[in-house]
């Protein structure tokens, strides 16, 4: 299920300083952050539910992000 495209995450690699970035590397931190994401994601859905609404809002994904 990737939906994060490789060349976007060898770039934030790069951009933290690496000079040389493997296709796996950066397969791997796309993994990483996709479960990361959902799990946000998740979190984020419940907290709008909870507030009464059906959308999902910018302070639903930063609050989530915090509490996970």
């Amino acid at each position: 299920m990737v939906e994060l495209p490789l060349a976007a995450v060898d770039r934030v690699i790069r951009k933290s300083g690496a000079k040389r970035v493997s296709e796996g590397a950066a397969s791997a931190l796309v993994e990483v952050l996709e479960e990361h994401a959902i799990a946000i994601a998740n979190e984020a859905a419940k907290l709008a539910e909870h507030a009464g609404r059906r959308t999902v809002r910018d302070v639903d994904i930063r609050l989530a992000a915090k509490r996970i």
